[in-house]
């Protein structure tokens, strides 16, 4: 009887198991106004414009640049090596014109090898400047500031408006005007963190897609935005609004600014344990050259003062940052 018992309330204790889980995560679900804010976001560029063909000296006074003139780039020019036999050397030399001619021999072949390693790869392949597909460095810094940095956040959105995101140089600039506003109010740093990774060309614009999408999936949208010369402004209709139809008043508690650049060569970071090492970050990346700069943004959450970003959401979505 009681077994008969148990098995009738089993599947009834299931169910209520069951709705009772659906009811937990139904109610613990963050709404998107709890969840995020709007941001503001402004960049361009592009790794396309990364040099990716070799491009060979010229001249010189070397064995290697004699004989590449003397057979038309047959010493690496026109996509092959030419590696002369040694037996055309040594007929009808006789023991003096043996001897000139083996020497003779070495210097070409140690031309042709350094003509070679040129052409080669660092992973050992050959490459003739198809794609030679070089490094660099894609590097990510957020600050994480109080909530008083209000003139901050306005100088971030008219840095914004008014930048030259279509060109290298405005890119830079934006890019110095960013991190000089951080550099300027260090009252306001409560949490930093970075990093910055070498890689070749493809797979660091797959890394630097990754890492602008991530951060904008934290935002429910952009209040303004000036990306590749193309400025956005969301209107106040589309912003964040309570019931009765007002802009929400709760003001954030943090305002957190990440800033991804990718360079040529080596950006690299040190590590961000207190103020003074966030701002040898922050020189460093407004210290990159425009002939060096390939692609840059710069977002920043809330985009608006009434933006809504609380100790929890520093938690849920920055948890790597560290107080400085």
């Amino acid at each position: 009887m009681r077994t008969r018992f148990q098995k009738l309330l089993k599947p009834i204790v299931s169910s209520l198991m069951a709705i009772a889980l659906f009811v937990t995560l139904w109610i613990g679900q963050p709404t998107p106004a709890d969840a995020a804010s709007y941001g503001g976001r402004m960049g361009g560029g592009s790794f396309r414009s990364a040099p990716r063909s070799y491009s060979a000296p010229r001249g010189g006074g070397s064995m290697g640049g004699g004989y590449n003139r003397g057979y038309g780039g047959g010493m690496g020019g026109g996509n092959f090596f030419f590696f002369p036999s040694p037996w055309m050397f040594f007929a009808g030399g006789g023991l003096g014109g043996g001897l000139f001619s083996l020497m003779l021999f070495v210097a070409v072949a140690g031309a042709a090898v350094q003509a070679f390693q040129r052409y080669q790869g660092e992973d050992g392949s050959l490459d003739f400047g198809v794609n030679n597909n070089p490094k660099v460095s894609v590097t990510k810094l957020q600050v994480g500031l109080l909530a008083e940095a209000k003139s901050l956040q306005e100088d971030l959105n008219r840095i914004a408006q008014k930048a030259n995101t279509g060109s290298s140089a405005g890119l830079t600039q934006a890019l110095q005007e960013t991190t000089l506003s951080l550099l300027r109010h260090p009252e306001y740093w409560a949490y930093a963190g970075g990093e910055s990774k070498q890689s070749p060309l493809l797979a660091a614009e797959t890394e630097f897609n990754r890492m602008i999408l991530s951060e904008r999936s934290k935002f429910l949208g952009e209040a303004v935005s000036n990306v590749s010369g193309q400025l956005k402004q969301a209107g106040k209709e589309a912003l964040v609004v309570s019931p009765s139809g007002e802009l929400l008043e709760q003001s954030s508690e943090y305002i957190v600014v990440t800033v991804l650049v990718g360079a040529q060569g080596k950006v690299e970071l040190p590590e961000i344990n207190n103020a003074s090492d966030l701002r040898r970050a922050l020189s460093t990346l407004g210290a990159v050259s425009s002939d060096r700069l390939l692609t840059m943004e710069v977002l920043w959450q809330p985009g608006t003062v009434d933006g809504v970003l609380t100790s929890d959401d520093m938690l849920e979505y920055y948890p790597k940052l560290k107080l400085v």
